[in-house]
């Protein structure tokens, strides 16, 4: 069965369909004996249920170096508005897709063409990218780059509501032991590049796919986890959830009241993610809404909750090509993945 063909058969999440993806979104990795057990299901039709959703790009399981690297000098966040030439947005948007070190890729309406997430090793990198990169990239224009200072919440939070508390306490891992973040090796970066495509993929499939035993990589990945090094996040199309439109807004706060107010932000059902960012502004919020006439609604909402805040600019997402590392395709829908590896930052340029 061809991705279209099975799309056909996903027209809207039932009640199942739901459970399931807010089950995976607070135990992505969770075996199917025990996500059947909190939904009440055998493990052969949770099982089933994931799969015809996988087939048909209508949910999926990514994985991303969290901001905790970022925080311990490991890498950094950014996030870079692209202007491109007449006639050349989709060619400039797809090859950027197709970028390891470019996890997101938003075609957005406003005062930008393009609205990039990339990841770098560190400034050097990253200000090689932006000269020698896409400085130099056919078609652009034009680009700004606003730096993550800190992220306050990021997609892998964002929830359906299908459980009960009873049942999401059962998938909570609270016993989960901390440790510290250690640097990342060759094994490390090939292990995210595997889980980006796949979060849920077996200790046997990552071994083969990067030469270390199961025993290895389940011993890697249990320092990865418990250092919070790395997020893992289940994702649905957004035609098939209640919040199909992305508004992007862009903010300012006192420097003295910013972590106020961006943690009142994550607060709001709606947003995505929140960060700091250096700038003119110094707050980007990227929030799901039910409509566009919900945009306007979204922002008062947000204002009456947080004092403080003051919107500057705001932009919808028109098509979002790319999302951690996953593409999408016009109507939000999975239909391919370039596996992340914040390292090609440093070596990427254009031809």
């Amino acid at each position: 069965m061809t991705q279209d063909s099975a799309r056909g058969q996903v027209g809207a999440l039932d009640d199942v369909d739901q459970a399931l993806v807010h089950a995976l979104q607070i135990a992505p990795r969770a075996g199917w004996n025990e996500i059947g057990a909190v939904l009440g299901l055998d493990a052969v039709t949770v099982s089933r249920r994931w799969h015809r959703l996988t087939e048909a790009g209508a949910a999926w399981i990514s994985c991303s170096p969290s901001p905790a690297l970022a925080s311990a000098g490991q890498g950094l966040l950014a996030f870079v508005e692209v202007d491109c030439a007449g006639g050349s947005l989709l060619a400039v948007a797809h090859a950027l897709a197709e970028l390891p070190h470019v996890t997101a890729v938003e075609h957005v309406s406003g005062d930008r063409d393009l609205l990039l997430t990339v990841m770098a090793p560190d400034l050097a990198a990253l200000t090689h990218w932006m000269t020698r990169g896409i400085g130099a990239m056919p078609g652009v224009t034009a680009s700004r780059t606003h730096l993550a200072s800190t992220v306050y919440t990021e997609g892998s939070r964002w929830r359906l509501r299908a459980l009960d508390r009873a049942q999401i306490a059962r998938l909570t891992d609270t016993d989960r032991a901390e440790g510290p973040v250690f640097p990342l090796t060759d094994l490390d970066h090939a292990l995210i590049a595997a889980l980006s495509m796949n979060g849920r993929a077996t200790y046997r499939a990552l071994a083969d796919a990067c030469g270390a035993s199961p025993d290895t990589v389940r011993r890697r990945l249990g320092r990865l986890f418990a250092a919070g090094m790395l997020h893992t996040r289940c994702e649905v199309a957004r035609p098939l959830s209640e919040w199909p439109v992305t508004v992007i807004q862009w903010g300012r706060a006192a420097a003295g009241d910013l972590e106020r107010v961006s943690r009142g932000v994550t607060g709001a059902r709606e947003v995505r993610l929140c960060a700091g960012v250096t700038g003119r502004n110094n707050v980007l919020i990227i929030a799901w809404v039910k409509s566009l006439t919900d945009v306007q609604r979204f922002e008062v909402r947000l204002a009456q909750r947080v004092p403080g805040l003051e919107i500057t600019d705001r932009a919808v997402a028109l098509w979002p090509l790319k999302l951690s590392g996953h593409l999408l395709d016009e109507q939000g829908y999975r239909i391919g993945g370039v596996p992340l590896d914040v390292r090609t930052a440093g070596a990427s340029t254009w031809p």
